[in-house]
């Protein structure tokens, strides 16, 4: 277990070096600065459960990652709970470039937060190390009620016969872009794009207004797994890569062809912003058009935040992300799940925490699912009339373009995949230098990949 905490550590370093691309400012500093009113100090930046909290009969932590809308209303859930329940909950968050260096540092030093948000890609990784309480137990005493969440939900927070994880909501890759930039210059997006309409959909926008493209730089891993389903390839098997050393060639060309063309935004834009964060995307936070993106490679559920981090006055619209295939590479997620940390001194009560942010109306009435549609049937039909009109879009989007459109997600990660998909981003930054073409670039991609695949 030591072994799998230090890889963890090492992955998640990695990744967070990378996310910052030549010195951003870092979560830290970007969180603490956005606390909202009433968050501690340790809300801002800390991480441990041990974490200093007012007295109470329970004490708990829980750590997420988000933007300023999930920070926002997530805590104000939780002094709810807090207030009803006579417990104290210290909530924590960070940004996604800095929330997985932090929380393998809490799981090195057994303080692992009560309540974890996690993702599909690190929760196999997390469980086969022991750092997740099994849900089933909960399930089966009716601690956790889950009698309103499909089957193919639970499956998806599942590793072999136990449950680590259940979904915090549902959500699927979506393209959001400038809509009024577009509506501007005459230009209208279609949905379920293939790639050749993608390209001359960003061809004509910079021909139009000057302001260029950003392909995810700097997180290409939920984005790389998208294009891929369309060449009928699920990037890992068996302690192995599928596919050979030529499989890549075409996701590399992408990058190589939009530099060429001059559409792509020039990787330096990223060395001054915090890679993944919404209020520093290309699209809302770039003053030039040579620094600004029309779209942004993001999810469903994140469609709020980015509105909201929008200038005033730019309406931001929601299509599909472009494939060869849409068909084959569409699929419907888990947006992202809670779960239970082992270090829990009372597991029970983190589970009834999750449990009342999963099935309580007060809850819902409050996160008003922002971290996707909410997993309960019930639960996703109350909330429906209180939503946004942003947020009603989203719901729209999920069901009327998606889900006729999509295929079964691929299965969770194994073992590696982070740092797999470290040496993407970082072969990807290496094209958009011009250090490596994009057969070049995804013959040494897959090779590395595979001596890291083969010892896990």
């Amino acid at each position: 277990m030591k072994k799998k905490i230090a890889l963890l550590m090492a992955c998640t370093m990695a990744a967070a070096s990378l996310a910052g691309c030549g010195g951003g400012n870092t979560a830290k500093e970007t969180t603490a600065a956005a606390a909202p009113a009433g968050t501690t100090a340790a809300a801002a930046g800390e991480t441990t459960a041990a974490a200093a909290a007012p007295a109470g009969d329970v004490a708990m932590t829980m750590f997420w990652w988000g933007n300023q809308v999930r920070n926002e209303r997530t805590q104000a859930a939780l002094d709810l709970y807090s207030e009803t329940n006579g417990v104290t909950v210290d909530g924590q968050f960070a940004e996604w470039s800095d929330y997985w260096n932090k929380l393998a540092t809490s799981a090195a030093g057994h303080a692992m937060p009560d309540v974890v948000q996690m993702d599909y890609m690190y929760l196999n990784q997390y469980a086969s190390s022991n750092l997740l309480v099994d849900l089933k137990p909960y399930i089966d005493d009716g601690t956790l009620d889950v009698s309103q969440i499909s089957e193919n939900t639970i499956a998806s927070g599942s590793v072999g016969d136990s449950v680590y994880a259940i979904a915090a909501g549902i959500n699927s890759p979506a393209l959001l872009y400038n809509k009024t930039l577009l509506d501007g210059a005459g230009i209208t997006v279609k949905d379920n794009m293939t790639m050749d309409e993608f390209y001359a959909l960003c061809k004509e926008v910079y021909e139009k207004t000057g302001v260029k493209t950003d392909i995810a730089y700097g997180i290409a891993q939920s984005w790389s797994e998208y294009f891929m389903r369309s060449y009928d390839i699920v990037p890992f098997g068996d302690k192995c890569m599928n596919g050979d050393e030529t499989s890549w060639t075409p996701f590399f060309e992408m990058y190589t062809t939009g530099l060429s063309e001059g559409w792509m935004l020039d990787p330096s834009v990223f060395a001054e912003i915090t890679v993944g964060s919404v209020e520093q995307t290309p699209m809302v936070y770039g003053q030039t058009p040579d620094t600004q993106s029309w779209c942004e490679f993001y999810n469903s559920n994140q469609l709020s935040a980015m509105q909201k981090a929008a200038p005033e006055g730019t309406e931001i619209g929601i299509t599909t992300w472009p494939a060869p295939d849409p068909k084959k590479s569409g699929y419907l997620k888990s947006s992202q799940f809670f779960s239970v940390g082992s270090d829990a001194k009372n597991p029970e009560e983190a589970v009834k925490l999750l449990n009342w942010l999963i099935n309580s109306s007060e809850a819902n009435n409050i996160l008003l699912g922002e971290r996707g549609v909410p997993a309960p049937a019930n639960i996703a039909e109350e909330v429906a009339p209180q939503l946004s009109e942003v947020d009603q879009k989203v719901v729209a989007f999920i069901n009327d373009v998606v889900t006729p459109n999509s295929s079964p997600i691929n299965p969770p990660q194994p073992d590696g995949a982070s740092e797999v998909y470290d040496l993407l981003n970082r072969t990807v930054e290496k094209v958009c230098y011009g250090e490596l073409d994009a057969p070049t670039a995804a013959s040494q991609f897959w090779t590395e990949a595979n001596k890291i695949m083969s010892t896990k």
